[in-house]
């Protein structure tokens, strides 16, 4: 391999921008027998990750299990059945009247219409008031019109 193009797939390397064949080409150039000078530095780097992947644990060991995830979903659920059967109840729910409150509307309702009557009434005598307004006026022309006689007569005598 060109060694600029070595020196290019070490700086994308780096930069963390290089495909999985670029590292594999890295690997291959450093696992081989020639290597630049001014590159050996970096054969280390590539080697021990070469030998580091051959490595095998030799202690065994077991994947915790995730019960405790599935019990979080099931958590939740029943929290939102709480919380949307607690919401439901409240706007479905309405308050019962008792009979002595169906009463006390029921009599509530007959004396509103009492007083309705009343005040229609009281507005029909009102209006037979201003009839005897007129006739007091009229009234009070004619007890005029009785001084004017009465003078008269008393004149004439």
């Amino acid at each position: 391999m060109e060694l600029i193009n070595i020196e290019r797939l070490l700086d994308s390397y780096f930069e963390g921008t290089t495909t999985l064949a670029d590292e594999q080409a890295l690997r291959n150039y450093f696992s081989g027998g020639e290597v630049a000078e001014h590159l050996v530095v970096y054969k280390p780097l590539f080697t021990g990750l070469q030998q580091a992947r051959q490595e095998v644990s030799q202690s065994e060991f077991s994947l915790p299990t995730e019960t405790g995830s599935n019990s979080k979903w099931w958590y939740g659920i029943a929290a939102l059945l709480v919380v949307g059967l607690t919401i439901g109840s409240l706007f479905l729910s309405q308050p019962e009247l008792t009979s002595e409150e169906r009463e006390a509307l029921a009599a509530l309702e007959q004396t509103r219409e009492a007083m309705l009557l009343l005040s229609a009434n009281f507005n029909k005598g009102a209006e037979e008031l201003g009839y005897l307004n007129e006739f007091t006026k009229g009234t009070a022309t004619m007890k005029h019109i009785n001084e004017f006689s009465e003078s008269k007569n008393k004149i004439l005598k």
